[in-house]
């Protein structure tokens, strides 16, 4: 876990680029938590959370309820504390750093702050999920897809391969989030398996193809239902929080998700999940297990409609199973180098 300064500042160098410290932490760091003392306490542990309060408390209180053991959660945006992690170092008061991509938790890994976490946990999740060096672990997954009004575009119409948007045919009709985190992990990920010179070339090629901008995939799901749009590159669950939002199941709806076969990138499977600094604090311990036990995977599908990582256990309505989606074969540490992808973004013209 030693890391020297010049590592460090860089690392923290290459988040900023990013624009994940354009909110300070010092509400984080400054809310009564009792630091290295109650990170020594067997009896609590420290959680850095990049998932929202409004999500991840209940699911923290139903976890004290059932072991007693107390969480200090100190909340942010996923970036932000990975790159106050690499500050902090050995000095870090977390127990527990819970991620929102897996890009983050690869960042983290690289400067070796994560300790090993126990083979059976692991066991329960498939590898792609899961950090080869045993450093991280999934939680829960969303899946890209392209979300479409059913109303304006028929199923033959739709793209076989995610690069194909870019053909005439789709020209002005496919929506993407350029600024968005989910995006610019599918584009860190197109990168890896096509190359960065056909990653510029897609983005390029959505440039010229005047494909909408939208600021959140959220948006985008908005404008395909009021048919202000046809389509849009999104994560699959925007769906099932449309349907939420209007009161209807999400098989009644007029919009539907499309998904992308043959390993195609714009099938990728990207991953919430949670690493340890030491594993043999027991609270941090009991926590991952309860994360990855039949109540917490319960809890992501239920609640934002998100894969289980966990195999026998059934994910979002209408959805396939998690086995047998036909997924990109990439190690999503390697989604960890945003800033290059924010830079080719921008050089495209996609966002300013």
């Amino acid at each position: 876990m030693t890391q020297t300064p010049s590592t460090r500042a860089a690392r923290l160098t290459a988040v900023t680029a990013v624009g994940a410290l354009t909110v300070t932490l010092a509400a984080c760091g400054d809310d009564g938590g009792n630091g290295g003392e109650e990170a020594a306490d067997q009896d609590s542990l420290v959680l850095y959370s990049g998932r929202n309060e409004e999500l991840i408390q209940p699911l923290i209180d139903d976890f004290t309820e059932e072991t007693g053991v107390e969480v200090d959660v100190r909340y942010g945006d996923t970036a932000e504390l990975a790159a106050q992690l690499l500050e902090e170092g050995d000095n870090t008061d977390a127990d527990v750093f819970l991620a929102q991509d897996a890009g983050a938790l690869g960042q983290v890994a690289s400067e070796g702050m994560f300790d090993t976490l126990d083979s059976e946990l692991l066991d329960q999740v498939p590898e792609i999920y899961r950090d080869a060096d045993e450093q991280w672990v999934g939680l829960s997954g969303r899946l890209r897809t392209l979300i479409y009004n059913e109303d304006l575009v028929d199923e033959d119409e739709l793209p076989e391969r995610v690069e194909d948007i870019n053909d005439e045919e789709y020209q002005g009709r496919v929506a993407v989030a350029p600024t968005n985190a989910s995006f610019q992990s599918f584009v860190t990920a197109y990168r890896e398996l096509e190359g960065d010179e056909a990653a510029e070339d897609f983005l390029s090629g959505l440039a010229e193809n005047d494909a909408p901008i939208r600021e959140k995939n959220g948006e985008i799901v908005t404008d395909v239902a009021s048919g202000s749009l046809e389509m849009g590159l999104v994560n699959h669950y925007y769906l099932y929080a449309q349907a939420e939002e209007s009161g209807e199941d999400p098989e009644d709806m007029d919009i539907a998700n499309h998904l992308f076969g043959d390993g195609d990138v714009g099938a990728l499977m990207n991953v919430a999940g949670a690493g340890v600094m030491d594993a043999d604090h027991e609270p941090s311990q009991q926590l991952m297990e309860y994360l990855l036990g039949e109540d917490g995977q319960s809890y992501f599908v239920e609640e934002t409609a998100e894969y289980p990582m966990i195999e026998g256990m059934d994910g979002p309505e209408g959805m396939p199973a998690l086995e047998d989606l036909d997924i990109p074969d990439i190690d999503l540490n390697r989604l960890e180098d945003l800033e290059t992808t924010v830079e080719k973004i921008t050089d495209s013209g996609l966002a300013g």
